[in-house]
């Protein structure tokens, strides 16, 4: 038992587990699911679906942080990528044309890998501290994607762009499939090959992986670009489950969720060892408090303050020290030693 709490999955599934448990408490149909037009629809497939786009952004986010940096221009590149799609889709004669789909949803990549490109510049290759770097686009990319919309919500009717975020595939939502090719991608580049381990040396100490003759700027750039190409994806699936682009809302707050589906994870902001199934059980966990907040029905004005005091208390399971301290003054009430006998008989 001792060998299993140790586990980096065991209190994120615990947690997990303890959510769906309050669900099917409180909700007997909570886990109901049927089959409409060809679909299955029912809460975890809302959850796996609503959270697809957080899953992608927390991917990127992981590799980031193993490498003892942060991103915090996810949302924004989110933003940028949704707004430059639904735009080029807009100008077209006809918006359910395949080329132009093809053509917007390639634009809006290539937008999301020059804006990781530029914070892993900043961040390798002028030495600026990553929470700084990040910090800039994070600013200024909400800007940019609120100047490329005109300041504007732009409204689509394209059948094949909607099919992205809300189309099906085998009865279930075809946001999972893209979810499941970027994440089985990510482990396979990650564990499968050597660029995992110069991850997680550059983490932890990326002079000492210099001196071994690991390139550490080309694998920080590498996992910045690849940050931003899942934000990238992210804002292709929110823009199209909607048809719509707004660069004030779409996106936003959503670098902070990925940090926390991060840590609850199970990986350090100190970088080094990281754990991606961690982070996906993290993505999860967030999506299904939010929609546990929803279906209780708690008013929307605290909804935030409900879900800050709830990741809180699953960090503070995970924390080992403060389990131990827990454990030690439970032990110090239930076995008092000579001292505290002593102070009592008196």
């Amino acid at each position: 038992m001792n060998r299993m709490m140790k586990h980096h999955l065991f209190w994120p599934l615990s947690v997990l587990g303890a959510l769906l448990l309050f669900n099917l408490v409180y909700s007997p149909d909570f886990f109901s699911i049927k089959m409409q037009g060809g679909q299955l629809y029912g809460n975890l497939i809302d959850i796996l679906n609503f959270g697809a786009p957080l899953i992608l952004v927390s991917i990127g986010m992981t590799l980031v942080i193993a490498t003892k940096g942060i991103d915090l221009s996810v949302g924004s590149v989110v933003a940028i990528a949704g707004a430059m799609s639904c735009l080029t889709i807009s100008k077209g004669a006809d918006q359910s044309s395949l080329g132009l789909v093809l053509v917007a949803v390639g634009l809006a990549l290539v937008l999301s890998l020059a804006t990781g490109l530029w914070n892993g510049l900043l961040v390798s290759g002028f030495g600026i501290q990553p929470i700084i770097a990040t910090l800039i686009l994070m600013v200024a990319g909400r800007g940019i994607a609120q100047l490329i919309t005109d300041g504007q919500i732009i409204t689509l009717s394209s059948d094949r762009y909607k099919f992205i975020g809300a189309g099906s595939l085998a009865a279930l939502p075809f946001s999972i499939f893209v979810v499941a090719a970027v994440f089985a991608a990510a482990a396979l580049l990650t564990r499968r090959t050597a660029l995992g381990l110069f991850i997680e040396s550059v983490g932890t100490n990326p002079e000492a992986s210099r001196l071994a003759g690991v390139r550490s700027n080309v694998v920080v750039l590498v996992v910045y670009m690849f940050c931003g190409l899942c934000a990238g994806i992210a804002g292709l699936l929110l823009s199209s489950n909607v048809s719509s682009a707004d660069g004030n809302n779409a996106g936003l707050w959503y670098e902070l969720d990925a940090i926390l589906a991060v840590v609850i994870g199970g990986t350090s902001l100190n970088g080094g060892r990281f754990y991606l199934t961690g982070t996906l059980v993290g993505a999860l966990i967030i999506q299904t408090l939010s929609t546990t907040i929803y279906s209780v029905g708690i008013a929307p004005e605290i909804t935030l303050v409900v879900k800050a005091f709830v990741v809180l208390a699953v960090c503070l399971i995970q924390s080992e020290s403060f389990r131990r301290t827990i454990a030690q003054r439970w032990r110090t009430r239930r076995y008092p030693g000579e001292k505290e006998v002593a102070r009592h008989a008196s």
